[in-house]
């Protein structure tokens, strides 16, 4: 669910240390019934296992794909507009120590790059014509004595397009890509030991046949 941007800025996050001129679009948090302190490596590689194995609902699948082929029409995902070419990779900021721990990540086919990966916290980016984004993840403890993961959108727009662009896909997000997003999170979690097992035997550790 969605909850408000203070709940991001107020965790003590390595993140804010190099994003200040990005601002918070949106902050959500995904349940992890049973989930431990440690266990943040497990549900980050169940998200990727997922995203690589699982199918997209089919509203979702149709909005990528229309946006996909607006940005192969209009220049929008072109090499010369995004990381390295018109902005520079958030991993540029960080200490070399930080930047080197983005090459202990879980590979994924997902259009994210890896920028850094600490316990219970980790940050993917992308950049295209319109926006440069952070995806920023951190494992949080709940009230009950669980734990849940917290997504953060940090978003930098290229100029008045960017703004706009960001304004007219606000009603698509709220209402299909963040509810897909959340259903195929938190089922990533519930089927973590499956989807580990099959993407990788040996890396379904983690607590299984809790959920």
């Amino acid at each position: 669910m969605r909850i408000p941007n203070a709940a991001h800025a107020a965790q003590p996050w390595r993140i804010h240390e190099f994003i200040r001129d990005f601002r918070i679009e949106d902050v959500w948090s995904f349940r992890a019934p049973g989930a431990g302190p440690d266990d943040f490596p497990v549900m980050l590689d169940a998200l990727k296992a997922a995203y690589d194995s699982r199918k997209e609902p089919a509203a979702t699948r149709f909005l990528f794909a229309v946006r996909w082929k607006l940005g192969a029409l209009l220049g929008w995902d072109a090499p010369q507009a995004g990381l390295g070419s018109r902005v520079s990779s958030l991993r540029d900021r960080l200490p070399r120590d930080l930047a080197q721990t983005a090459n202990d990540a879980t590979p994924c086919s997902d259009p994210f790059t890896d920028v850094y990966l600490l316990d219970n916290e980790a940050a993917r980016e992308l950049a295209n014509r319109t926006v440069h984004t952070i995806m920023h993840l951190g494992w949080v403890p709940t009230d009950g004595g669980g734990y849940e993961l917290r997504m953060a959108a940090l978003v930098k727009a290229n100029g008045l397009f960017g703004r706009l662009y960001m304004a007219l896909i606000a009603p698509f997000r709220y209402l299909i890509i963040y509810p897909a997003l959340t259903r195929r999170w938190e089922r990533a979690w519930q089927d973590r030991t499956h989807l580990l097992t099959k993407t990788n035997p040996d890396s379904a550790s983690g607590r299984p046949g809790q959920g």
